[in-house]
């Protein structure tokens, strides 16, 4: 297709979006918005979440989102309307997901979709749900290319840190400080999440690349192991290694098997990757200690027992959430982006139109939540789409994540 043509059509179909979203709304007599998904006792929302699958263990962010709504609604709710999350298994399987949430959107009738893991399963909806007209609020990727409002204005992602760009470069940076002269092996996830971070890299190394990247292997989600890229890749007695993931079960193979073989690089772990139970522990504590990260959320551990937020968290997690362990990283995550959502939604009052609720979303100033590390709050304009942009380097010390250094910006 002609390239003018093509950006025509694009310039025409945000165009219409945009005009969708601002567009005027229609009240119910008693002042309250009723519509898709909205009534006026009832906002009904959808989810999807790998429930099954490969990548299982995410799941528990799913669990602790629908225990928050559970303790919103026990309140009351949200200005009066309680939250009825509809929340489908699709097993981190795009074309499962495209199924879903045809579901949700077309027999349902949800308001609008949220907090749907992954960039492959995000990916595979967007374009429908923009053609709907449903906002796809905090989809939980930090893939750089959800901050495109002019393109996609009712597409937002809650991100775990900065861009997978970014936080592959911040990485770099402290490689080469520590030795300038290391050469990296990168394992990756082979979608669009690993392919970002090696496209982080190579643009940050530049003419180096090939000098610095001693080897870089994929994986996919679905192998069994990734033994025989991580022995590949050990086989370049690199200086460093990173492990740029975002499913479990391969982030932990690979801790584990360059350990047993002897290989004792430098290490960094995908912030993705973080989780002591599903992740470290499997693998061997002992295993992951040194491991260096990117963390923008507290974890919880016997020395932050004290902290108010953590507190508030444990409790909360006690009460409505008590099969699940609650330094489970993907809790935390859950505990948090739900709360970004009860602020949006309390924000948008008594208009909970799509067009209203997907403005607080692209609005929002200093949004401060109780498990986000010190300095970090949620920003956004209708012209950046990034809710959190800053993060912390974190190593793995004797069972818990340490942050060290100064805040670091993604912008």
């Amino acid at each position: 297709m002609n390239q003018w043509l093509r950006a025509g059509m694009l310039s025409a179909v945000a165009g219409f979006a945009v005009s969708f979203l601002f567009s005027g709304t229609t009240l119910a007599g008693s002042g309250k918005f009723t519509g898709p998904g909205v009534t006026e006792t009832e906002i009904r929302i959808g989810n999807t979440m790998p429930y099954s699958g490969p990548a299982s263990a995410l799941g528990n962010t799913g669990k602790v989102i629908s225990a928050y709504f559970r303790m919103i609604n026990d309140a009351g709710g949200i200005n009066g309307r309680k939250i009825d999350l509809r929340s489908m298994d699709d097993a981190f399987s795009p074309p499962k997901t495209v199924e879903q949430t045809r579901k949700l959107v077309e027999d349902d009738q949800v308001a609008f979709m949220f907090a749907t893991m992954g960039t492959a399963p995000s990916s595979a909806i967007q374009r429908y749900l923009s053609g709907k007209g449903v906002p796809l609020i905090f989809l939980i990727s930090s893939a750089g290319k959800w901050n495109d409002p002019k393109n996609f204005p009712l597409t937002m992602a809650f991100p775990w840190q900065p861009p997978y760009s970014t936080e592959g470069r911040i990485y770099l940076d402290h490689m080469r400080k520590n030795n300038p002269d290391a050469r990296v092996a990168v394992l990756y996830q082979n979608d669009d999440s690993g392919k970002e971070y090696m496209r982080g890299l190579r643009e940050a190394l530049g003419a180096d690349a090939d000098r610095v990247i001693a080897a870089a292997m994929p994986f996919e989600v679905t192998d069994p192991t990734v033994d025989s890229q991580v022995l590949a890749l050990a086989a370049t007695k690199a200086d460093a290694f990173m492990i740029l993931g975002v499913t479990p079960r391969a982030c932990s193979q690979a801790i584990r098997k360059a350990w047993e073989i002897g290989w004792r690089p430098m290490r960094f772990l995908a912030s993705s990757c973080i989780n002591p139970d599903q992740i470290l522990k499997p693998a061997g504590l002992e295993k992951a200690e040194g491991i260096i990260t990117m963390l923008a959320f507290k974890t919880v551990g016997a020395d932050q027992q004290g902290d108010s937020g953590v507190s508030e968290y444990l409790a909360f997690m006690k009460k409505y959430a008590p099969g699940i362990d609650p330094t489970d990283f993907y809790a935390v995550y859950g505990y948090t982006v739900a709360g970004a959502m009860n602020e949006v939604l309390k924000a948008a009052g008594d208009n909970l139109s799509r067009q209203n609720i997907m403005k607080q979303a692209a609005t929002m100033k200093g949004v401060a939540l109780p498990m986000l590390l010190d300095g970090i709050t949620l920003n956004t304009t209708p012209d950046d789409y990034r809710p959190l942009r800053s993060g912390y380097l974190a190593r793995f010390t004797n069972g818990q994540w340490k942050p060290f250094g100064p805040l670091l910006s993604g912008q």
